[in-house]
């Protein structure tokens, strides 16, 4: 059998390693149109800062280490461009040019891309090495930093530049930090923010950006013009599936590659998983999409059991997640009030506020739990 694996990040790399121990002798073709595999992208705004000193350390696996490990025809800057279902072939760009390959089975880890994606001297995205490195250099003179969105990527930019002693502003669309919570779970997150001296600018959002050869002028939708040395957006992710939409694969409505329980595409011989790819809501039972690093590895290793020929069902993400700014940390499952709303759920809710730990013993701070849950008492969030 031979597999080709387009993307080596999360889910490529989980699917290559696990396809490898249930299969000794098939064919695996690794594609990673980057310079880097399987490396710790939640790391990356904690090496701009200097939290994480050596960029190493964001290395999980080299290419040359994960070929000698597990037998994989590894093959970084090597972009899959064109996908033949007909004849089972896919066409790639490397180094030395395009080539054809055929396949048996296929994956697809394109996984998502900054929905604001921009790369210039004084303006950038973060989401890959190859970004944060840009980024990096790009911040050597800088002192004064905006930053747009106030998501994930954007909030844990904002808390390490600022520990890196830059000025930092984040602008953000809606009234509240951090869109994966509730507004009154998320107040606590930018107060401490506050108090960490970043500026935070709501209800506001960068309409054009005035390149200079010494700063970067911000014009905001609400009128006013801010003067900075270097922006990054950070405004959230699309799924990157030109490649899968271009041979006729079924999406849904927002561009992910619809899949069914084991992660076959419309195509039965095309799998995927990761951020690319839509997925079962385990809550209600429709269909959802989570771009976390979780659900990328988990489904990468379920494809590899389906292509070997095992049986192996996944059962949908609930989108677990958390996040440390300064002394607090946020953390959440599930669905939130206002996306319960938004699908029309009916739905009770009750707050809680619980010690960290048992109160005889020292360290212990008090918690804030907010829980979402049906009249049967099915938890929503």
């Amino acid at each position: 059998m031979k597999v080709i694996i387009v993307g080596g990040v999360a889910a490529g790399a989980s699917a290559a390693a696990r396809l490898r121990r249930l299969d000794e002798s098939a064919e695996i073709i690794l594609l990673e149109k980057g310079n880097f595999i399987s490396y710790a992208n939640c790391g990356l705004p904690y090496h701009l800062g200097g939290v994480i000193a050596d960029r190493e350390d964001l290395l999980v696996m080299s290419p040359e280490k994960f070929s000698s490990w597990f037998r994989v025809d590894v093959r970084p800057r090597n972009e899959a461009i064109a996908i033949d279902r007909e004849q089972k072939k896919l066409r790639i760009s490397g180094p030395e040019g395009e080539y054809e390959e055929s396949y048996d089975k296929l994956l697809l880890a394109t996984g998502a891309m900054p929905s604001e994606n921009r790369q210039s001297k004084r303006i950038h995205s973060l989401w890959t090495l190859g970004d944060m490195d840009r980024i990096k250099e790009g911040l050597t003179n800088a002192k004064r930093v905006i930053i747009s969105g106030a998501g994930f990527i954007g909030l844990e930019v904002a808390e390490n530049l600022r520990h890196a002693g830059m000025d930092v502003t984040i602008l953000q669309r809606s009234s509240h930090v951090m869109p994966t919570l509730d507004p009154e779970m998320a107040q606590p997150l930018a107060a401490e923010l506050n108090r960490a001296g970043i500026k935070i600018r709501f209800g506001c959002t960068a309409k054009e950006y005035n390149e200079e050869q010494n700063h970067v002028s911000v014009l905001l939708d609400c009128g006013d013009t801010i003067e900075t040395d270097f922006v990054i957006t950070a405004t959230g992710v699309v799924p990157n599936t030109k490649l899968a939409q271009d041979c006729g694969l079924a999406c849904g409505p927002k561009g992910h590659i619809i899949t069914d329980e084991t992660l076959r595409t419309s195509d039965p011989d095309i799998y995927a998983a990761g951020d690319a790819a839509e997925v079962l809501d385990p809550i209600f039972g429709g269909k959802t999409a989570i771009p976390l690093a979780g659900p990328a590895n988990k489904q990468g290793r379920i494809a590899a059991d389906n292509m070997a020929g095992k049986h192996s069902v996944y059962k949908g993400s609930f989108g677990t997640s958390v996040v440390k700014l300064g002394n607090l940390t946020a953390a959440a499952v599930g669905l939130t009030e206002e996306k319960l709303k938004q699908g029309g759920h009916s739905f009770r809710k009750l707050y809680l506020h619980p010690n960290s730990n048992a109160s005889y013993y020292p360290g212990g701070t008090r918690m804030t739990l907010k829980l979402l849950f049906g009249d049967d008492g099915t938890i929503y969030g």
